[in-house]
């Protein structure tokens, strides 16, 4: 089975978070720090998707169970506590940090592991881009197995189930917060925010004053067309300086971010330009040949205003959030100085 034929069900259950399958697990509110680790040992207690996560010492046994989440493992100097990855053929590593992982074993490829791969690498801490990944009616482990078997687990604050119809890119910045207190990497995780911070100014200096494009956000499954109109996929439109067709105020968003729609209401909306998620450069390949063809007359198809971004780059709690405000920002204001 291709990545391309699994997108569905992601966007459906992993990124959407699901109704069904994620509501049978943790879920809760935004993650926000409750204590902190002290010299003699005490646990660091972490709210997370509405749970407590304790905290008993700094982690040496970690998994990221998604690229995404080892990556930023990596960025934070773990390489060494990592003893797992997972999803691994969904999305590279950037070459920079790839031959940290280099060896640390792979137990999951295009899905997460079973629950007896994770528990075979006997890992302390676990962290998820979402709760889909804990579904045990999956065959992966649920969080309330993996604390019965001493393993602390963490899931994005944009992945937690009650974030994700209004999950923020800033969700980020609460996670390397968190991870900096639970690995004592502190200066590390202040720097990554920094360089995040500073990267989203220079598009809000480049982009200030300047009128906003009408913006469609999409998603295309051979001819099956949806909208995208919440959570962090809204707000990082938002943050590239889109005045979006699509938004969380919509009646066909109020339960779920994607809603499918026809495309006679997307070509009456007449948008100067549409942003899609693809997996890969054939799935790429296909939904402008889709859009081309089907919508001619399109102000955003005429001009050549087609902007495909990485779906892994639109995953709640990734670097990715920040760097694709950037790409979508330069795409659409091409003329704009973003230093």
């Amino acid at each position: 089975m291709t990545q391309h034929s699994l997108r569905p069900a992601r966007l459906m259950m992993a990124i959407a978070g699901g109704l069904g399958a994620l509501a049978l697990t943790a879920c809760g509110s935004a993650v926000a720090p409750q204590g902190a680790a002290t010299p003699t040992g005490d646990a660091l207690v972490i709210e997370n998707c509405g749970a407590p996560v304790t905290i008993t010492h700094v982690p040496t046994a970690a998994v990221g169970l998604h690229p995404s989440q080892t990556e930023l493992l990596l960025r934070l100097g773990l390489a060494d506590h990592l003893v797992g990855q997972a999803q691994a053929t969904v999305q590279e590593l950037p070459a920079d940090v790839a031959p940290l992982a280099a060896d640390v074993p792979v137990i999951g490829g295009e899905t997460p592991p079973s629950r007896e791969d994770l528990l075979a690498v006997h890992p302390d801490f676990v962290y998820s881009p979402t709760t889909y990944e804990f579904t045990a009616e999956q065959g992966f482990a649920s969080i309330e197995q993996l604390a019965e078997a001493g393993v602390a687990a963490y899931t994005a604050t944009g992945g937690c189930f009650s974030r994700r119809m209004d999950g923020t890119v800033d969700d980020l910045f609460v996670d390397l917060n968190n991870l900096g207190e639970i690995f004592d990497v502190h200066d590390e995780a202040a720097a990554l925010i920094a360089d995040a911070k500073a990267q989203l100014a220079s598009v809000d200096t480049a982009i200030q004053g300047r009128t906003k494009p009408r913006v469609a956000q999409i998603y295309v499954d051979g001819t099956t067309l949806s909208a995208i109109g919440a959570g962090v996929e809204y707000d990082i439109l938002r943050h590239a300086g889109a005045d979006t067709i699509y938004t969380p105020d919509d009646p066909q968003f109020a339960d779920f971010f994607a809603a499918e729609i026809t495309p006679e209401s997307l070509a009456a909306q007449a948008p100067d330009a549409l942003v899609f998620a693809v997996t890969d450069p054939a799935h790429e390949q296909a939904v402008r040949a889709y859009l081309t063809a089907t919508f001619p007359d399109m102000p955003a198809v005429r001009n050549g205003r087609l902007i495909a971004v990485s779906s892994s780059d639109m995953f709640p709690g990734t670097l990715g959030n920040v760097s694709v405000v950037r790409q979508i920002a330069e795409a659409l204001y091409p003329d704009a100085s973003f230093g």
